[in-house]
Order: structure tokens, then sequence, then C-alpha cells
């Protein structure tokens, strides 16, 4: 029978780190989650924000959706709905089943857009 040892959240944030430094985008969506939530290191909205656009940027569908909900919130940054919309539309068309549903929330509130029914139920 295979043994599952549970590993220490701070050690799980140092190799996101090591890796995500390498340029690994899912370690860099990881990392920022990690400061995100304050797992295996203290909270930190700034530096979530940072690896979270960090990862988007580099491609990562997950990243552009979590960037989008920081921009949406103001979580280490500046609440910015335009390019919340923006970010939720990128991890969308990148096949992000979360994010079509911010996106539709978006269009059917205008927040970030111009307010459209027809999109939030298209």
């Amino acid at each position: 029978m295979l043994s599952f040892f549970k590993i220490p959240l701070y050690i799980i944030f140092y190799w996101y780190q090591k890796i995500a430094e390498n340029g690994n985008e899912n370690a860099m969506n990881n990392l920022a989650k990690c400061y995100y939530n304050g797992d295996g290191t203290e909270k930190n909205l700034e530096k979530a924000f940072h690896w979270f656009q960090k990862s988007a940027e580099n491609g990562n569908k997950d990243a552009m959706n979590n960037l989008a909900i920081c921009y949406e919130n103001g979580e280490g940054t500046e609440k910015n709905l335009e390019k919340a919309f923006h970010w939720h539309q990128k991890a969308a068309e990148n096949g992000n089943e979360v994010a079509v549903l911010y996106l539709a929330k978006c269009y059917y509130n205008g927040e970030g857009t111009e307010k459209n029914e027809e999109k939030a139920f298209y």
C-alpha cells in the first residue's frame, strides 16, 4: 500500500518560487495563489498580483482569470473593470471555462464593457 505524506506548505511555496523564477508559468500562477491565500508565506496581494500578471502574460489561462479577479476587486492593484473584462475575455478565449461565467456577468451588468444581455446569454 502506498503512503502519502503531507508536505508542509512552506516547502511547497519554496519550490513554487524557485520554479517560477526559472520561467514556468504554471509555477508562477501557483506561487501567486500562495501569496493570495497566505499558504506557506505571509499573505501579500501585491506579490500575488505580480505573479498572476507574469503568468498571464506568459499564456497561463488560469492566471489570466485570476488576474482579472484582482483587477475586478482591486486586490494588489487599483480596481479597473476594463482591465478585468480584458483578462476575463482573454482567459475565456484560451479555454478557461470559469472565465466564461465572469465574462457573462460583465456583459450582463455592463462591468468594464457596454451592457449587452445578448452576449451575456450567448
